[in-house]
């Protein structure tokens, strides 16, 4: 990570960041400092118990943040957040991915380069944390996202 993005310190410093960045036609270090944002949002999440969960609360801040991309105003995963209070971290996080497949929505975190929060990797990252049917349901979403980007690819 650039040495400008990792000095910023709060989630909005890395905004602005980002807009001078994508004024300054600099999209690589616009991506940087959108994961800084997330990175660091989820730093303030103070009951985080270890990487998993971590992982899991940067998902829900990069979920939003394309939610707020998307709307061009903030924007709140608020379901997601009921679900975290009402179970917990990672069963909350279980029953996201369960929802439909575009309940994190990958094409919007391919666009602002935040992929790696997607949910279904979180769960592939620490699959002993979550339940058979999530793991599968996380491989066979990242295999057809592969599949599409190999199309996609061809088809350039």
């Amino acid at each position: 990570m650039d040495k400008r993005v990792l000095a910023l310190r709060t989630p909005d410093q890395c905004m602005g960041f980002v807009k001078n960045a994508i004024r300054l036609g600099h999209p690589n270090l616009a991506q940087e400092a959108r994961q800084r944002a997330v990175e660091l949002r989820a730093l303030e999440y103070d009951t985080l118990e270890d990487a998993a969960e971590r992982e899991a609360i940067e998902a829900v801040f990069a979920y939003e943040s394309v939610l707020t991309h998307k709307r061009g105003k903030k924007v709140r995963a608020t379901k997601t957040w009921q679900l975290i209070k009402q179970h917990g971290i990672l069963p909350a996080f279980e029953r996201a991915v369960n929802r439909s497949s575009d309940a994190n929505d990958h094409a919007g975190l391919l666009e602002l380069g935040l992929e790696r929060f997607a949910f279904e990797l979180v769960v592939l990252r620490h699959p002993d944390r979550f339940t058979a049917e999530c793991v599968g349901r996380s491989k066979e979403r990242v295999a057809s996202w592969e599949k599409e980007a190999a199309v996609s690819e061809s088809a350039a």
